[in-house]
């Protein structure tokens, strides 16, 4: 298969990161079927959808006709099998739970043609642990997109042993033709490249902030202002989800038994609490809803 096979791509699950996806590949020219079993998050995802275009028409960065053609584009069903059964290519963007995506990719094996190549968006499992609940285990690798998938540039694509050349180099030029800068990383490493340095960064943020060295607001400050980061660390988990950083933190302590890698009790307090960041209205930072 090369990129001009893709005709069709299926996004599994319509969160934040899936329904920006989705709509990136329709606003690319691509036919794209959203799915997943919320129908109220299917339909959160269709609003966005449509007040998203209808921003881009009105601060003139589409043009009336390309807007109407995105929105054709794009379908939301919680029907995976009309979803998937003829998608050349698929993107997994479920939450962050392996046998949770185990269980989607032997679904999608069975749904999608033997041509699709079914890549996971999953920020720190390697295709690997997925890839053996599928019969095409050279069609399975990791695109990993930022948020808000919409405007970040970076998308990280991983080779395992496992995946073809054909199948990265086809996911490397989907990810140009969705406008996007993609880097090629040889091997699998848990955290991929990005997310290896912010956690670390991270991890010395949570000490300087448990140990009462500084403020969350301070330690951001001092990130933005000293090192041009665009937002601090704390101000970017809100971003990005501090559930989505527990569920995270929780499997990595799973796989490894390293106690370092536990979720810090502040990241803990919050995920009980329900604090999760900008999604819930409260994390580090309080916002309007």
């Amino acid at each position: 298969m090369n990129i001009n096979d893709i005709k069709k791509v299926c996004v599994v699950g319509a969160g934040n990161m899936g329904h920006q996806i989705s709509l990136l590949a329709a606003i690319s020219g691509y036919k794209v079927s959203c799915t997943d079993i919320s129908k109220e998050q299917l339909q959160k995802a269709e609003q966005f959808s449509i007040k998203y275009i209808q921003g881009r028409v009105k601060k003139g960065k589409l043009n009336e006709e390309d807007a109407k053609k995105a929105l054709n584009n794009i379908s939301f069903t919680n029907d995976m099998q009309e979803a998937a059964k003829d998608a050349d290519f698929v993107i997994e963007a479920a939450t962050e739970k392996l046998e949770l995506k185990r269980k989607i990719f032997k679904q999608l094996d069975e749904i999608a043609p033997a041509h699709a190549i079914l890549a996971t968006n999953s920020s720190t499992l390697v295709s690997s642990l997925v890839a053996d609940a599928t019969e095409r285990p050279d069609k399975v690798c990791n695109m990993h997109f930022f948020n808000p998938a919409l405007v970040m540039k970076c998308v990280e694509v991983v080779k395992g042993s496992h995946v073809s050349k054909e199948t990265a180099e086809v996911t490397m030029e989907l990810c140009r033709r969705l406008k996007k800068e993609p880097v090629l990383l040889y091997k699998e490493i848990e955290g991929f490249l990005v997310n290896r340095i912010l956690a670390a960064i991270n991890k010395e943020a949570m000490f300087l902030l448990e140990t009462g060295v500084a403020t969350a607001e301070g330690i951001d400050s001092a990130v933005v202002n000293a090192l041009g980061h665009p937002m601090g660390p704390f101000r970017l988990l809100d971003l990005t989800g501090i559930d989505l950083l527990y569920h995270i933190s929780n499997e990595s302590y799973k796989k490894t038994g390293d106690p370092e890698r536990r979720p810090s009790p502040i990241i803990v307090e919050k995920y009980v609490k329900g604090e999760w960041g900008e999604k819930t209205g409260k994390g580090f930072y309080e916002y309007k809803k």
